[in-house]
C-alpha cells in the first residue's frame, strides 16, 4: 500500500511540473507575441499615422480616436493610454528589443521607458530579463537607485556602455549606498547593532536581493577561534559568482580606523581558518552610517581589494538626497585615484 501511495504521489508531481513547465512557456509565448505587437502598433503610429514625427504632441486627436475604436473591438487594453504607451515603445526602442521578448513582462516595460538615459534604461532591461525581477521588485529597484549605486563604485567600467562590468572582480559587486528601507527599523541605530542584525535576517531574501547577484547565506554569528581567543562574524554570505566567502560587519555608527583593523584581521583569518583551496579570498564589508574622505584616502581601503566599506540607509533617499550621496561618493573615489 505504502509503495502504491508513493507511486501515485510520484505521478501527481510529475505532471504538476510537466503542467507548471508547459502554462510558463505558454505564457512567454503569449507575452512575446503581444510585446512584439505593441511595438508593431506603435511603429505604425508614428510612421504611417505620424509620417514618422515623434513629437508626443503631434497626433493626439488620431490617438484619441484611434483608442476609440480599438477599445470598442478588443477592449480595455487598447485604452488611450496603452496606445500612448505603444507609441513611446517604439520611440524610446526604435530597434526592437528581441533580448527582452517572451521575458520581460508589458509593465515592466512601461516601468523602463520613464527612465530617461538609454545606458540606464538597457542595463534595467537585461537585468529583469535575466534575473526575471517582478513589476514590484524592478519599481523598487529604480526608485532605490540601484544602478547609479552599483555603477558609483566601479573603477572600471565599459567606456562604451557604462554599464556596471559583469567581469567577477568584488569592486563590481560592492554598492554605496546600501538603501535597507525593507527593514522597519528607526533612522537613528547608534549602538543598536543587535537590532539591526535581527532585522536584516528577519528580512534575508529582501536582503539579498539588495546585495545582488550570486549571494547565499551561510551564518550569523559565525565563530572564528584561534589557539586563545574566539571572534564572531556578525554576517557570512558566499558569493558563488565570485567564488568567495563574503563578510559584513555591522556598524551603527560612523567608521573608524578601529572598525578596518578588526575587519582586517577577520578576513586574514577567516582566510587562513575557512577558506578551501578552490575559494577566492575571502571579501570583507562593513557596513556603516558614514566614512570620512580621509579615512577612505589613507587607510587600506585605498589599495585592497578585499576590504570595502559602505554606508547604508533605513529609509528609501529621495532621488535629489540619492543624486547628492551618489556624487559625494563619486568625488571621494576621484580623490582616492589620484
Amino acid at each position: 500500500m505504502a509503495s502504491i501511495i508513493k507511486r501515485d504521489n510520484q505521478f501527481f508531481a510529475e505532471v504538476a511540473a510537466l503542467l507548471s513547465e508547459a502554462r510558463g512557456s505558454a505564457y512567454r509565448a503569449v507575452n512575446s507575441v503581444m510585446v512584439e505587437t505593441y511595438w508593431n502598433i506603435g511603429q505604425r503610429i508614428v510612421e504611417r499615422e505620424q509620417q514618422g514625427n515623434p513629437r508626443a504632441d503631434y497626433g493626439e486627436n488620431l490617438i484619441e480616436n484611434r483608442f476609440r475604436y480599438l477599445t470598442g473591438i478588443f477592449g480595455k487594453g487598447f485604452s488611450e493610454a496603452n496606445l500612448q504607451n505603444m507609441r513611446k515603445f517604439y520611440i524610446t526602442f526604435p530597434e526592437f528589443p528581441t533580448h527582452c521578448v517572451g521575458n520581460l513582462s508589458w509593465t515592466n516595460i512601461r516601468t523602463i521607458m520613464r527612465l530617461d538615459d538609454p545606458k540606464e534604461r538597457n542595463y534595467y532591461m537585461q537585468e529583469s530579463t535575466n534575473e526575471n525581477w517582478s513589476s514590484r521588485l524592478l519599481e523598487r529597484n529604480i526608485k532605490s537607485g540601484y544602478y547609479r549605486r552599483l555603477l558609483s563604485t566601479q573603477k572600471a567600467t565599459p567606456v562604451e556602455t557604462h554599464i556596471p562590468a559583469t567581469v567577477n572582480s568584488a569592486e563590481n559587486f560592492i554598492k554605496d549606498p546600501y538603501v535597507l528601507e525593507f527593514l522597519d527599523v528607526p533612522e537613528d541605530l547608534t549602538n543598536k547593532e543587535t537590532l539591526l542584525e535581527s532585522a536584516l535576517i528577519s528580512n534575508l531574501q529582501k536582503f539579498l536581493l539588495e546585495l545582488g547577484k550570486g549571494f547565499s547565506f551561510i551564518a550569523r554569528q559565525q565563530r572564528i577561534s584561534t589557539e586563545t581567543d574566539h571572534f564572531y562574524l556578525d554576517i557570512v554570505f558566499y558569493n558563488y559568482l565570485l567564488k568567495c566567502f563574503v563578510i559584513i560587519d555591522l556598524k551603527t555608527t560612523r567608521l573608524t580606523h578601529a572598525d578596518l583593523g578588526q575587519m582586517d584581521m577577520y578576513v586574514r583569518m577567516f582566510d587562513q581558518l575557512k577558506r578551501s583551496n578552490d575559494d577566492n579570498p575571502t571579501i570583507g564589508i562593513i557596513l556603516c552610517t558614514d566614512k570620512s574622505e580621509t579615512i577612505a584616502k589613507y587607510s587600506i581601503l585605498k589599495e585592497s581589494k578585499q576590504i570595502f566599506a559602505s554606508k547604508y540607509k533605513t529609509i528609501l533617499p529621495t532621488e535629489e538626497e540619492l543624486a547628492n550621496i551618489i556624487a559625494r561618493e563619486n568625488d571621494k573615489l576621484q580623490t582616492i585615484r589620484h
